[in-house]
């Protein structure tokens, strides 16, 4: 039993009578796609060995009770009662996705919750949504209701637009809820059709570099960059009818309709186009046992990130380039929506520890602290544990 379980099971157990049932989400890292979901292209995400866990048990009316052991907050509200905006911010991705369920045509029972989490806030590996789909799978679960994990992640989705003010993809929520183990997902976010892709990384590892630098989706422009790409959709629409979205636009076709598209749509646009080249691209190398050209393909992201589509940051920027300079480092490149958050290193087993320590030298010297660390493979997605 592992201490974070240990720890959720005993403080149910002071609060409430009788065993708790036990869930668990993770949280993600991806590999390659970014920003690319929510325009219903691909994405390669891998669901990453930390995760929120959730004691739980029924209660006999419809309300729900659920404990932060993190923040040392409890939250309690009826889902026979109307929202209300004013409770913690954490408590929305609960709550959120307990209506969405209910107004999906579910009735969930009451329940007391109990979570505790170690997938680090603000650092772009999917705390909500580890949060949401471990909170989801016990509330269904405690209501005997069956549980499809893509639905599940929808609500997921819907809960973060609804109530929490963020236009997310649903990439962190279907990777958390159906990850495979020792894979990655190929997502098509558009069919929702997944495609397990093994991870053969015996001689290599994924380390994981936060730069501790949070951010929030919400404020920090991933909306404004979602309707830049939508701008850039409605005017390619004009000259080519069959643009549903970035998706349906070859690199060719934009280059060939550049002029129609102010400067910046242009280069959000030029992003995301090839973006989603390059997670195809990912996928062709990872099968054919290529890791250094699904390294070069990582480098090149950060760069369309960083130039093209300015959701980078001086220290993730900082961090890819001392990883860059250590032998044995294939690729890097930053994770998540950006603004903040971690690098996704592909390395070398005998280059770890270098590279660990050259980017701790390098990222001390230059900010002033060190980055967190984390070693991680490909893990599971949720699931109740016994």
């Amino acid at each position: 039993m592992s201490t974070l379980e240990s720890r959720v099971r005993d403080a149910f157990r002071s609060s409430y009578r009788g065993t708790p049932r036990l869930f668990r989400a993770p949280g993600r890292v991806n590999l390659i796609g970014e920003h690319t979901d929510y325009n219903d292209g691909f994405v390669l995400p891998l669901a990453i060995e930390r995760a929120t866990w959730v004691a739980a048990a029924p209660r006999a009316d419809h309300v729900v009770e659920v404990t932060s052991l993190g923040l040392g907050q409890t939250v309690r509200f009826d889902l026979d009662a109307p929202w209300d905006s004013s409770r913690p911010s954490w408590s929305r991705y609960v709550e959120g996705v307990a209506r969405v369920l209910e107004a999906g045509g579910v009735r969930l029972r009451g329940a007391n919750l109990v979570l505790t989490s170690d997938v680090p806030y603000g650092a772009g590996l999917s705390s909500s949504a580890s949060l949401e789909m471990a909170t989801g799978l016990a509330l269904l679960s405690l209501s005997g209701l069956p549980v499809d994990g893509v639905r599940l992640a929808l609500a997921g989705q819907r809960a973060e637009h609804d109530y929490v003010g963020t236009r997310c993809g649903i990439m962190d929520q279907y990777v958390s809820a159906l990850a495979r183990e020792g894979h990655a997902l190929l997502i098509d976010c558009r069919s929702l059709e997944a495609t397990p892709v093994p991870l053969a990384l015996d001689r290599h590892a994924l380390v994981v570099l936060d730069s501790g630098v949070k951010h929030t989706h919400a404020s920090s422009g991933y909306n404004a960059r979602r309707s830049d790409s939508e701008r850039g959709v409605a005017l390619l629409r004009e000259v080519l009818p069959e643009v549903r979205a970035l998706r349906d636009v070859t690199p060719d076709m934009l280059e060939a309709h550049a002029s129609r598209l102010p400067e910046l749509v242009l280069r959000r646009c030029r992003h995301v186009v090839g973006e989603d080249a390059r997670t195809l691209a990912a996928v062709e190398a990872l099968r054919a046992g290529e890791l250094e050209r699904v390294g070069r393909l990582m480098y090149e992201s950060h760069v369309s990130l960083r130039d093209d589509y300015e959701v980078s940051c001086p220290e993730l920027d900082a961090l890819v380039e001392a990883a860059r300079s250590v032998p044995g480092v294939l690729g890097a490149r930053m994770t998540g929506g950006g603004f903040g958050g971690c690098t996704v290193n592909l390395v070398a087993q005998e280059a770890v520890d270098t590279l660990i320590a050259h980017t701790a030298e390098h990222y001390q010297r230059t900010f002033g602290r060190a980055p967190g660390v984390l070693v991680t493979r490909a893990s599971a997605g949720a699931a109740e544990l016994p």
